[in-house]
């Protein structure tokens, strides 16, 4: 999971400086509205509205738009879309395998828009069930190093309930059972440990080594895929060494 995880990361990061900071405040401006209207608009009593939250305020989403979506969510104001969450399996170059995350109040768009993403770029939309198994639901917690060692996060987290620390050269990667995430997140909070984001993701139980030629490939499929107004996430099972990466 590693190079994914740098190259996901190092994304990131790009993402909040070009283009496709529109579509990343979008985004994240639809996960509070949807974390609203389920659990209820108040973060302190709802984590997954807190984490979404915090993701926005991360990515300098202005606050007036934060506190508009959290207000439409929780029914506070008019104007709420009828979002649905839908997952689309599908294979990319390689063999890949492909989770596509949702969120829509058009599944018939959302459909053919991730279709169209994955037949021009080397995939195709598989049968459900024919990739899911494939990932494990887990919490993902990735935190900047700032002089920390591996030891000292693994300390602040393991009685929370984190499985593994990984080292991504800038940051940490912490993984948990997907119900333990608010706990790790809390007990780094209580550390005095600052983190990126906290996130239930998939990750893969079974990687696709690729060279410099497929992870080219794979990475414009993601592109692709993200550059949907209906997706929110991509998770994919590859793996990129380190020098690949670097020449990719």
């Amino acid at each position: 999971m590693s190079g994914h995880s740098k190259w996901a990361t190092t994304k990131h990061k790009k993402a909040a400086l070009d283009a496709k900071r529109g579509k990343l405040f979008a985004r994240l401006i639809k996960n509070i509205e949807v974390a609203a209207r389920t659990g209820g608009g108040d973060p302190d009593g709802n984590p997954t509205l807190y984490d979404a939250i915090q993701k926005a305020k991360k990515n300098s989403v202005p606050q007036d738009n934060i506190e508009r979506a959290r207000k439409r969510g929780a029914g506070e104001e008019a104007g709420g879309a009828d979002w649905q969450n839908i997952t689309y399996e599908g294979y990319g170059p390689n063999g890949v395998a492909v989770l596509i995350e949702c969120l829509t109040d058009n599944r018939n768009r959302a459909a053919s828009e991730v279709r169209t993403a994955l037949t021009r770029n080397g995939g195709s939309l598989a049968d459900p069930g024919s990739v899911a198994y494939l990932f494990n639901r887990k919490g993902v917690v990735i935190m900047p190093k700032n002089e920390l060692s591996e030891d000292d996060v693994l300390l602040a987290v393991l009685d929370a309930g984190a499985e593994e620390v990984n080292d991504l050269g800038e940051s940490f990667e912490i993984v948990s059972e997907a119900t333990d995430l608010v706990d790790v997140r809390k007990a780094l909070q209580e550390a005095g440990y600052d983190y990126e984001s906290a996130d239930a993701s998939f990750l893969p139980s079974v990687n696709v080594p690729l060279d410099a030629d497929g992870a080219k490939k794979v990475f414009k499929l993601i592109d692709a895929l993200e550059d949907c107004d209906d997706v929110q996430n991509v998770y994919a099972n590859f793996d990129v060494p380190d020098e690949v990466l670097a020449e990719v």
